[in-house]
């Protein structure tokens, strides 16, 4: 479920918004160091979105950094890009900025971000009781796309 947006997890329903959530996701790991489908806190059964939103929440920014990485003078720029992430991986799709916005806030310095709203699957447990729909349970895809051979005569 690491880079799987929750509509698409628990419903099949895939949109710009789910690469934007996945986006989101690696944007964090790559800025704090650590695999979300490797990250395990022990003590709160948090993911690594949920360690991250409980950090943000704290004002504890600096506990994610990745401090082989971390330089003072970018400190702005890489709590930008730990807000942005949090902005992607926002549960609700349609709260999650475009691809496009994206681009501007990573561009930006200046412009002023909105709040993040509670990221999806902040706890562990959520995320391995998701429901999946009953037509993806087999392992199978929703796609409706057909495919056609064309030959010649």
């Amino acid at each position: 479920m690491g880079y799987m947006s929750p509509e698409y997890a628990m419903q099949g329903l895939f949109s710009e918004k789910s690469d934007v959530f996945s986006f989101g996701v690696l944007l964090l790991e790559i800025v704090i160091g650590r695999r979300n489908s490797s990250f395990y806190d022990d003590v709160h059964n948090l993911s690594l979105l949920g360690y991250v939103w409980t950090q943000w929440s704290e004002d504890n920014i600096l506990s994610l950094i990745d401090q082989e990485i971390y330089d003072h003078s970018h400190h702005n720029y890489i709590s930008r890009c730990i807000h942005i992430g949090l902005l992607c991986a926002q549960e609700r799709a349609g709260d999650r900025p475009t691809m496009a916005s994206v681009i501007s806030m990573l561009n930006s310095e200046s412009s002023l971000l909105p709040p993040p709203s509670k990221p999806a699957f902040i706890l562990w447990e959520s995320m391995l009781n998701s429901k999946f729909p009953e037509e993806c349970q087999n392992g199978c895809s929703i796609n409706n796309v057909s495919i056609t051979d064309i030959s010649g005569r």
